[in-house]
């Protein structure tokens, strides 16, 4: 099979007799090409999870901050709902001085 993308680079790695038997057996059971691209593979797929994990922290910042925003806003509201319903209460009308009740 030709490699379509020329690989330049190495990268070593030692093992143990324990790990490099675990790491032939895997590789001959799963019928890959060859240890290299095992370990390539492992590689990419640790690398990738790892930015995806990244993307996703991001997004849940994201998301807590605007569910933070939009609590404050609710107290706010809560808080000028409370107000006008104290001032809309009997006996705080505008013959005592209160703002006038519109229905």
């Amino acid at each position: 099979m030709a490699v379509l993308i020329p690989r330049m680079r190495t990268l070593g790695v030692r093992l143990n007799e324990e790990e490099f038997s675990s790491l032939e057996k895997f590789c001959l059971e799963s019928g890959a090409r060859s240890m290299s691209d095992v370990v390539r593979n492992a590689i990419f797929s640790f690398v990738r999870r790892g930015n995806e994990e990244s993307a996703l922290a991001s997004t849940v910042n994201q998301n807590v901050a605007q569910v933070k925003e939009l609590e404050e806003k609710i107290a706010r509201l809560s808080a000028e709902i409370a107000l006008l319903r104290a001032a809309a209460t009997p006996g705080s009308g505008p013959a005592e001085g209160g703002p006038p009740i519109h229905q």
